[in-house]
């Protein structure tokens, strides 16, 4: 896998904004499809490195490999927090959420989805496909939100880089596609119209924390 993946990058300083950067993509009347490169473009980070139809950087999560937090930072191309992926423990086997928060505020403010991996027995979902996770909106995060107004279920293979994200009427409102030729650590994200681009992409985190090989943290302790 060599470097280059798209050729209109420009990596300004964290929480720095800069006057030509692309700003995130906002739900509209197309699909929006991105191109998610599994590795941060900063030295000694992991992360993920996300870009438009146009080659522009859109998104980035950049995680130093000291840090010990149980979550994950979604950011803008500027390094402006959008959203946040925290890992909740909770006593019992299969029973940890990923909760997403707006920007940084993971204490103050209240949680905007949670993302639960399915449960073994569950895991042949009664259409016929491999639900994964189950998304659901929190009470108290100030109205519901996507395309459906309710949760989401996740089916598919992310190890195989092919998996759906349906509403609840059964409407796929995102996908995550292989791209040929590159290996797994790049592939599509397409979203569809009236679905946040931001919040597809939350769960692509929170399934990468489930599913993803290795880590993107070296601790979920929290």
């Amino acid at each position: 896998m060599t470097a280059k993946v798209h050729p209109n990058v420009a990596v300004p300083p964290l929480g720095q904004p800069a006057a030509a950067v692309a700003t995130p993509p906002p739900a509209g009347e197309e699909p929006v499809t991105l191109t998610v490169w599994r590795k941060s473009l900063l030295f000694n980070c992991r992360g993920f490195t996300v870009f438009d139809a146009s080659g522009d950087l859109v998104y980035r999560v950049d995680s130093y490999a000291s840090d010990s937090r149980a979550e994950v930072v979604l950011m803008d191309a500027a390094g402006r927090a959008v959203l946040t992926v925290r890992r909740r423990k909770v006593i019992g086997l299969g029973a940890d959420q990923w909760l997403v928060y707006p920007g940084e505020e993971t204490r103050r403010l209240p949680p905007l989805y949670a993302v639960k991996r399915a449960a073994p027995q569950y895991m042949r979902a009664a259409g016929g496909g491999k639900s994964m996770a189950h998304v659901a909106p929190c009470s108290g995060a100030g109205g519901k939100r996507g395309s459906g107004g309710g949760g989401y279920e996740v089916e598919g293979s992310y190890l195989r880089r092919c998996c759906t994200v349906y509403d609840e009427r059964r409407r796929a409102v995102a996908e995550v596609r292989p791209k040929e030729a590159v290996g797994s650590d790049v592939f599509r994200l397409v979203v569809q119209p009236g679905t946040e681009v931001a919040m597809a992409m939350a769960v692509v985190l929170a399934l990468d924390q489930m599913f993803g090989k290795p880590s993107l943290l070296r601790s979920w302790s929290s």
